[in-house]
């Protein structure tokens, strides 16, 4: 992982020379593997490692439609998840940009962690008997065998800012294998399915669910309804319509007025499926 800063790498990836790599064979929009070399763009090397980074490009086109998002909508909202979280300092969202590429118009956004192995696990499936130390379990179920099996997450402070960060975005597709390691954060990808006006937080990290905020992600929450009240909203809106970037908002102050987790909403899955 390079040790540029967001805005450098946010430089790399608007003005870059992409190199398809490969294609992402679980994504269900055509997403590809490519690198970012600045020197074929600009003349330089890429800030701070010296070489290409790694991104994952989702094109428009290839997005499929959904019922309940506007089509050609979803690599706006990676965008706009990404500036909500480093506007609040959450640092969960690796930087994202909009820009052509080898597929058209899309989304670009830092690949975080190895490209093949086995990654960190911060969300698990197990059976009943095998979970984790510390983690907290959040749903049991059982095999096609009739095996009891628990998804259970971990209750690092790092994974808790995730989840702060999921309620503000709404976003209703938080999977296990979204989650990823980075230095002392937690990352977390694939947005396209947020910021939505209706309540639909659908995520495997519900361990907190009506526990009280930690201090620091109440302040996080406090910078974001300041950037909101400032030029943020503006950015957003090339992004959001009016009514969604109005519920960003409600979503923040609500979350400051209560000051705790939410619970899951009456009448929407709670859970996507597969939780990894």
């Amino acid at each position: 992982m390079p040790t540029a800063t967001d805005a450098e790498l946010v430089e790399l990836l608007t003005t870059g020379h992409l190199t398809p790599v490969g294609r992402i064979v679980d994504s269900s929009n055509g997403a590809l593997l490519c690198s970012v070399d600045a020197g074929a763009a600009s003349g330089g090397p890429s800030p701070a490692s010296g070489g290409p980074v790694l991104v994952i490009h989702k094109p428009e086109a290839h997005e499929r439609p959904l019922w309940d998002y506007p089509d050609g909508t979803l690599v706006a909202r990676e965008r706009a998840a990404y500036l909500v979280s480093a506007a609040g300092g959450f640092d969960v969202v690796p930087p994202t940009v909009l820009r052509d590429g080898p597929l058209g118009p899309g989304s670009v956004q830092l690949w975080v962690g190895p490209v093949e192995g086995p990654r960190e696990a911060l969300v698990d499936v197990t059976p009943a008997g095998e979970v984790h130390e510390g983690w907290v379990v959040v749903l049991e179920g059982r095999t096609p065998a009739g095996e009891p099996v628990v998804v259970s997450h971990s209750r690092e402070p790092a994974l808790r800012t995730v989840a702060v960060l999921d309620a503000v975005l709404n976003n209703s597709d938080r999977k296990g294998g979204h989650l990823l390691r980075d230095g002392a954060v937690v990352r977390g990808c694939d947005h396209g399915v947020s910021l939505g006006v209706e309540p639909k937080l659908r995520t495997v990290l519900w361990g907190w669910a009506g526990d009280r905020l930690p201090a620091a992600d109440v302040g996080r929450l406090e910078t974001l309804l300041d950037a909101l009240a400032a030029d943020l909203a503006a950015e957003l809106a090339d992004l959001l319509t009016r009514a969604e970037v109005r519920a960003l908002r409600a979503r923040t102050e609500a979350l400051l007025r209560t000051r705790r987790h939410p619970h899951p909403q009456p009448g929407w899955p709670a859970i996507p499926w597969p939780a990894l």
